[in-house]
Order: C-alpha cells, then structure tokens, then sequence
C-alpha cells in the first residue's frame, strides 16, 4: 500500500512539532510549562502543525485529538554512554491502534550497531507501508567511527543510506551551509528531507536558517524547543509557516514576532 504522505504534508512542505525529547535528553529541557505534555499538544493544535511528534507513552495518556500523530517506535536515554543504539519500543501495530499518520524510527548510522538497527528498521517499514504509513528515520551519525556527524561528507552518505533503506521521509541535522544541503538535499533523491531544529537560538537568526534551509529545497522542519521553550510559542509557529508556506523573507516573518 502506498504511503499516505498528504497525511501530514500540505502542498508538499511540513511544519512537525517534536516532543521526543523528555526520553532523549531528560527533563532539562523542560520548564514548569512544557514538562506538561498538554501544553505541547494544545500548541500543536492552536499552531496548526502539520503534526506531533512523540513516544508512545505520552500519546497513551494524552490523546493528541485531530492533531496528526507521528509516533516514535524506538529511543534512548543520553545515560548510557558507548556506541549508541536505539531499541524498537513500540510495535506498528501499536501506532495503528493510537491513530499515527506516520511512524519514526531512528538510527546512528556509523554505530557499532548500525546493522542492528537496520535490520529493526527494514522490519518496521516492510509492517507501516503495508498499512498505508509513511516512515520517518531520524538519521543521525554517531558512534567512535564518526569523525565529524556534520561534514558535508558524512551527511550526504546519512541521506543516501535513507534513500536506500527506503524511507519516505528523513529527518537530519543542517551543518549551517546551504551549499552542503543542497548536496545532502540531492543525495536524498525522492526521500524528502526534513531538518531538526536543535536547540533554542535567537529568533532572527534561527528565521534566517529556516529560510535558508527551504531555499535549499528541504520539505520542512521537524522542531521543538525553538517553538515550545519560545516565550510565544503560537506567533513562532506563526513565523515558521510564513516562511515555509508562504515563502516570506525571514525579515518579514519576524514581525510576527514583534
């Protein structure tokens, strides 16, 4: 069955809201407002984001409602120090039965355990595209075989791997050069890249890197802490999708802001 991507796409670009990170990193990123899962869900839906991004436990105990779901099937914590591998967590069918769009799985390529999470992998993808579900890999270099996880080298290889594993959507790192992900964008070939957005920067110049990545041809962001540790969480949404949609400058899309 073909994957449904317009599920969480609209006019072929996506804005996804992430909250993976209270598994990933831990609490630290959180404050006495966005540690509640809620607040983040009535974000997305208020932001009208193309859709949410979370681990399974918080979608058991906060239904996300209409929002589109993409639900993450592996993790770790950053507690557990060598080469990185992330275990499965969910099943696909268990992201059925909580209504996902789509389905995340996330693999270091470079780690000692890459051919293990590729194999996990290839299992998931093989059960979601039967079921009509597009697959996102968070593709991220990582492990002591890993020189530099943003040269344009090793991203362009991260996003050719995606491509031939047969992911329908990639989600990666910018290393700051359009020029590169321009590269990396064209390594990718029909899998869509979408960029994480990292940690909280100054507003104008995380615009100015949205935009440059759209220029680039990226089909969107995939953010989290740039919008809910925000002060104004909906007018940064609000921003994001001006230059992402609408195709204005980040100058323009400030105003928002102000």
């Amino acid at each position: 069955m073909k994957p449904k991507l317009s599920r969480i796409f609209t006019s072929g670009k996506t804005l996804i809201l992430a909250y993976d990170q209270g598994l990933e990193h831990g609490p630290t990123d959180f404050n006495d407002k966005n540690v509640d899962p809620q607040y983040i869900i009535d974000i997305a839906k208020k932001g009208k984001f193309n859709a949410l991004a979370v681990q399974k436990g918080i979608a058991e105990k906060y239904p996300v409602g209409k929002v589109p779901l993409i639900l993450k099937l592996n993790g770790k914590t950053r507690l557990v120090k060598g080469e990185p591998y992330s275990p499965i967590l969910c099943t696909v069918n268990e992201a059925v039965k909580l209504g996902a769009s789509a389905v995340g799985y996330t693999i270091y390529i470079g780690s000692a355990y890459e051919a293990k999470m590729f194999s996990d992998f290839e299992q998931i993808e093989r059960e979601a595209h039967n079921k009509g579900l597009p697959v996102i890999v968070w593709m991220y270099p990582r492990g002591k075989s890993i020189k530099n996880e943003l040269s344009r080298e090793t991203l362009a290889y991260a996003a050719r791997v995606s491509l031939e594993l047969g992911a329908d959507i990639v989600k990666m790192k910018y290393n700051g050069n359009p020029n590169d992900l321009r590269w990396i964008i064209k390594s990718a070939g029909k899998t869509k890249v979408v960029i994480a957005g990292g940690t909280q920067v100054e507003p104008s110049r995380f615009l100015k890197e949205v935009s440059d990545v759209m220029k680039s041809g990226a089909a969107g962001l995939a953010i989290g802490r740039n919008v809910w540790q925000h002060p104004t969480p909906l007018k940064m949404a609000q921003a994001l999708k001006a230059i992402i949609s609408q195709n204005k400058t980040p100058a323009q899309a400030i105003k928002f802001l102000q």
